[in-house]
């Protein structure tokens, strides 16, 4: 439930403006990286979601084209045998499956496997989900049901160890990565929040104006939201034994609700986020969580520094997705949070945990 993504109904057109880093800017890798797409059951809409498969390959990769994006891995490549931890990506509100090709890539490249998908109804295409049940209860049941394609598809079932799995996300994806290790959201303290900060104009509060119908109040509407917010399950999925967090939706979050995350998580995010602010949301829910791994920030930049690059023409288009305070390098930035979630998964995840 983000107001920031009346911007993102447009990207289905600006998307081939989009600059690709290439993978070697990120690290040094150890072996190539194959990628196949995939298709998984969606239990909360029915029908399926497209998303995409990466792993280590002995094959050297080469440069793929996919739709707007370059991926620096081959279609299709053998892979590497062996079981493998498994990183899950959930993107951002209004994003896509290749939105953090770079870190699933990178991950790959150092011997893990890593899946993306494109969360139905809150995606580039279709944002018309945004701050209802399917959406808000619904994106992590999608990637549990992710992990279970994985484990149960003849292809991928010997590549993944079903011991050693992370989520990772993005704002929105954020948010479901950490409903993923035990978070419980309370959805009346986005009344609560926006009741303190009537100044909050870039973020939630606008955009909950617009949602409860003409009849119906808006504490009734999350009252309704939270009943049904477990229609789908338990978000909670205790195959996830570790979430890296970028700028997290987490307002919903209070002391109670983040008792039972009992899993290694890292928080990420931006210094002068002006649409998820850090006070009300990581800062708030970092000294909440007992098995808190680490945190960063980066300094002076936005919520979306998390994303790629601009080209000047995307910047033109939508500036305040793309340009970034004087001094912020949002290639630079990208490498380093690719690096930090390499290394955090690697810590919580190589070594198996029966």
């Amino acid at each position: 439930m983000i107001a920031i993504d009346h911007r993102f109904r447009i990207w289905c057109w600006l998307a081939p403006l989009l600059l690709v880093l290439p993978l070697a800017a990120f690290a040094q890798t150890n072996a190539g990286v194959g990628f196949s797409p995939i298709t998984i059951h969606d239990p909360v809409n029915g029908g399926t979601m497209p998303g995409y498969v990466f792993y280590p390959s002995s094959q050297a990769s080469r440069v793929t084209r996919v739709g707007a994006y370059e991926l620096h891995a081959t279609r299709d490549a053998p892979p590497i045998a062996g079981t493998k931890p498994l990183v899950v990506i959930s993107h951002g509100h209004g994003g896509d499956d290749l939105e953090f090709r770079n870190m699933a890539i990178l991950l790959a490249s150092h011997g893990f496997i890593a899946a993306t998908l494109l969360h139905p109804k809150d995606n580039y295409l279709d944002s018309s989900g945004n701050g209802h049940a399917a959406v808000l209860g619904g994106r992590p049941i999608q990637v549990s049901a992710t992990i279970s394609m994985l484990l149960n598809d003849p292809r991928w079932k010997t590549l993944v160890d079903p011991n050693r799995i992370g989520a990772a996300g993005f704002s929105a994806g954020g948010y479901t990565a950490l409903l993923l290790v035990g978070a419980v959201p309370r959805f009346d303290r986005l009344m609560t929040y926006c009741d303190e900060n009537p100044a909050d104009k870039e973020g939630i509060c606008e955009f909950l104006k617009t949602l409860p119908a003409p009849d119906q109040s808006l504490k009734s509407y999350l009252g309704a939201l939270q009943k049904k917010y477990t229609h789908w399950g338990n978000p909670d999925d205790p195959r996830v034994k570790a979430a890296f967090a970028m700028a997290p939706f987490s307002v919903v979050f209070g002391k109670d609700g983040l008792a039972t995350v009992n899993r290694p998580v890292f928080l990420y995010y931006g210094q002068n986020d002006h649409v998820l602010i850090p006070q009300y949301n990581v800062l708030h829910i970092a000294p909440l969580i007992k098995s808190l791994d680490g945190m960063k920030m980066v300094p002076n930049a936005g919520h979306y520094v998390f994303m790629g690059p601009c080209s000047p023409q995307l910047a033109k288009h939508l500036p305040s997705l793309c340009q970034d305070p004087s001094g912020v390098d949002r290639a630079a930035v990208q490498r380093q949070v690719n690096a930090d979630a390499l290394t955090f998964f690697r810590k919580t995840l190589v070594t198996p945990s029966r």
